[in-house]
């Protein structure tokens, strides 16, 4: 397992200061939200293998006294985690086989995927990376020429997709060196970022960041992630208002999970919000069967009826497609 943490880069923006307060027990977090230590009991054992973070922003929008508010769901360890449930594995998208250098994989034809750091501002409970070795596959900077390499050298990548970790934790300034060297490979034209962090620290998207999206060659596209509309306030909208001056795509992508959006009217109501704020409702993941999130699972025909009452109350660009992910084959499997 690994031990993943946010790493602090250099704390001379608002960003980085949030995160360098970013809360890191379970304990602090009952403090904040008057609830009772009973709500943590047996929640020690799982924050060993996998650390518990979640910022204060974040915080802010879960409801104080609530032990089953659906943003405190995704974020609070609990003892479930340390069950050995047959078919949840630590690698369940078989992504290690994928890599083709220290820190890029590709799984589907004309696009990979650049890891370009472990670090995440919130640690999700269902992630499902929260068991990959990532100190052993070179998303570090020193092993960042390989994967460029490889991406120079292999004509058939046209898209480029930034993540982690989540690819926003990196410096304005470390990210715009790493898209003036990709924009120098001439076959590349697209970039795809998929990130958490307008959603759990909104601050992140700075004016420098969106002036450097705005002025790249390639088409780009922000992927975020919200599950729960509930995730989406004031302050969520006013990054999603900045983003959409980088001219950039605006897209969000969901999980599926047990008591917490596994309902039509919630899913019903964050794809609502979504347009609201300028985001396309792109997918509704099946959950990944990563180890330690037997717990978050929907069955495949719940997941199925829920995504048809949803089909029959919003208009079809308002429903993001259900999907899953199948290791080893050449695309995302659709659902329904």
């Amino acid at each position: 397992m690994i031990q993943r943490d946010a790493q602090m880069p250099p704390q001379n923006t608002s960003w980085q200061r949030q995160l360098a307060t970013a809360i890191r027990t379970p304990e602090e977090l009952c403090d904040m939200l008057d609830l009772h230590k009973d709500v943590i009991s047996g929640s020690h054992a799982p924050t060993h293998a996998f650390p518990f973070l979640v910022t204060r922003s974040f915080v802010s929008r879960i409801h104080k006294g609530d032990p089953h508010d659906p943003l405190l769901l995704q974020i609070l360890p609990r003892d479930l985690e340390e069950q050995n449930v047959p078919g949840f594995v630590a690698d369940p998208l078989e992504e290690n086989a994928s890599l083709t250098a220290p820190g890029l994989i590709q799984k589907y034809a004309g696009r990979a995927l650049l890891m370009l750091t472990s670090a995440c501002a919130i640690n999700c409970r269902y992630c499902f990376r929260r068991a990959f070795p990532y100190a052993d596959n070179g998303v570090q900077t020193s092993k960042l020429d390989e994967a460029l390499d490889e991406i120079s050298r292999t004509r058939s990548i046209h898209e480029i997709i930034l993540s982690g970790g989540d690819p926003l934790l990196v410096s304005d300034e470390r990210l715009q060196s790493i898209l003036h060297r990709l924009s120098d490979i001439p076959h590349w034209r697209r970039l795809r970022i998929h990130t958490r962090l307008p959603v759990v620290l909104p601050e992140r998207v700075t004016d420098t960041l969106v002036t450097m999206l705005a002025r790249t060659r390639l088409t780009t596209t922000v992927v975020i992630h919200a599950n729960h509309a509930q995730e989406l306030d004031h302050t969520v909208e006013k990054a999603m208002l900045q983003l959409r001056r980088s001219h950039s795509l605006l897209l969000n992508q969901s999980v599926l999970l047990r008591g917490i959006n596994d309902s039509a009217n919630v899913l019903a109501e964050l794809s609502e919000r979504l347009l609201e704020i300028g985001v396309i409702p792109y997918y509704l993941h099946l959950l990944d069967r990563v180890s330690g999130t037997s717990h978050f699972e929907v069955d495949r025909q719940t997941a199925e009826q829920i995504h048809e009452t949803l089909r029959n109350q919003l208009p079809g660009y308002a429903v993001p497609r259900l999907a899953q992910e199948v290791p080893g084959a050449p695309a995302k499997h659709w659902i329904g």
